[in-house]
C-alpha cells in the first residue's frame, strides 16, 4: 500500500532539511532522488537509483524524487483547484481533516484538468510497482489543500496519524510494529487514526520527526502505515497537496475511481496499472466532484479473504 503524494507547491512536511542525503546519514530525513534529465524525458529511474528508491521505502518509509513533474502543468491545475478550496472553505460543514484549515479535495477529474505525467507518473508508478508488483491496482485519487490562517482558524498542524486506521498487518509479525493498538479512534469516525501520545513519545525517542522541504514538482512516495502531520500553513495562498493511492494487485480493495468519460481513452491507454473506473458524464461529473465523500467514508481495507 504506497500512496503516492504530488506537491503543486513547496511543502512543509514536522525540521527543515537538506534535500540531498545519502542512506547512510541521519535516521530521522527522507531521501531525495534527484533524477537526471534522461531519466525525467524517459519516465524511468536507472537501475541504481530505483535500487535507492526501493531501500529508501523499507527503511524510512517514504522517498522523495524532486522535479520530475512541469511546473506549468501544475500550474494549469493548481489554478482552478485554489478555486475550488475556497468554495470548500466557505461551506458550513466543510470536508476537513482534523481542523477547519486542512480541506480534503479531489482534483477535477475530467480531460481539462487531466495530466498523464502528474495522476499516472511513469516514475511514480515504476517504483510502486517495483516494490507492490508488476501492475499495482490505482484505487484512490484525492488531496488535501492547507488553507491560510485567518483570525478565527490560525495556522494548526494535525495530530500524528495513519491513514491505515483499519486492522492491516499483512505478513506474520508485522502487528509487532503497527496495529490498531497504537490508534485512537475508530474507522468511520471524522478524527480516527491518531497516535496515541505514549506511543509516540516512545517512537520519538528512537527516531524523532523531521519537515523536510518537498519542492514544487516533486513526488513523495510513502506507506500508507506512516505516521505523519500535516503542518499548518503560514502563507496567505492555499497550498494544495495531491494524494493518490497504489495497492497490490493481489490486495482486494474494493474502491472505484470516478472520473468524466472523456478521459476514457486516456485511462485505458495505461498499461502499467490496474485502474477500476465508474465513468461519469463530464456535465455530471463537473457538477458533483466537489460533494464527495470525504475522510473515513474510504475504505482502504481489504475485501474478504478466500
Amino acid at each position: 500500500m504506497f500512496s503516492a503524494l504530488k506537491s503543486m507547491r513547496p511543502r512543509w512536511l514536522p525540521r527543515l532539511a537538506s534535500a540531498n542525503r545519502s542512506l547512510h546519514t541521519s535516521r530521522s530525513y527522507p531521501i531525495a532522488i534527484n533524477p537526471s534529465k534522461s531519466e525525467i524525458q524517459a519516465g524511468r529511474l536507472t537501475s541504481e537509483n530505483l535500487e535507492i528508491a526501493i531501500r529508501s521505502l523499507y527503511h524510512d518509509g517514504l522517498v522523495m524524487v524532486t522535479d520530475v513533474i512541469p511546473h506549468e502543468t501544475l500550474d494549469h491545475l493548481n489554478k482552478k483547484m485554489a478555486e475550488d478550496a475556497y468554495k470548500l472553505y466557505s461551506r458550513k460543514d466543510s470536508p476537513f481533516n482534523y481542523n477547519p484549515n486542512n480541506l480534503q479535495q479531489d482534483a477535477p477529474p475530467m480531460k481539462e484538468f487531466f495530466n498523464s505525467k502528474i495522476f499516472m507518473n511513469p516514475i511514480a508508478t515504476q517504483i510502486t510497482s517495483t516494490a507492490l508488483g508488476p501492475c499495482p491496482k490505482w484505487t484512490f485519487c484525492s488531496g488535501n489543500t492547507a488553507m491560510p490562517p485567518t483570525s478565527e482558524n490560525p495556522p494548526v498542524s494535525q495530530p500524528v496519524h495513519t491513514d491505515a486506521d483499519f486492522d492491516h498487518p499483512i505478513w506474520l509479525g508485522t502487528h509487532q510494529d503497527t496495529n490498531l493498538s497504537f490508534q485512537e479512534g475508530q474507522h468511520g469516525e471524522r478524527a480516527s487514526g491518531r497516535i496515541k501520545k505514549e506511543e509516540l513519545e516512545q517512537r520519538r525517542a528512537i527516531r524523532p520527526p523531521c519537515q523536510p522541504v518537498v519542492p514544487k514538482g516533486s513526488i513523495v512516495i510513502r506507506d500508507l502505515r506512516l505516521w505523519h502531520a500535516g503542518v499548518g500553513n503560514q502563507t496567505d495562498e492555499a497550498r494544495v497537496m495531491l494524494a493518490m493511492i497504489h495497492f497490490a494487485p493481489w490486495y482486494r480493495n474494493p474502491m472505484k475511481l470516478e472520473f468524466a468519460d472523456d478521459l476514457k481513452e486516456t485511462i485505458e491507454e495505461e498499461k502499467d496499472l490496474e485502474i477500476p473506473v465508474e465513468w461519469v458524464s463530464k456535465n455530471d461529473v463537473a457538477g458533483q466532484y466537489l460533494n464527495r465523500a470525504f475522510g473515513n467514508a474510504y475504505d482502504f481495507s481489504q475485501g474478504s479473504r478466500s
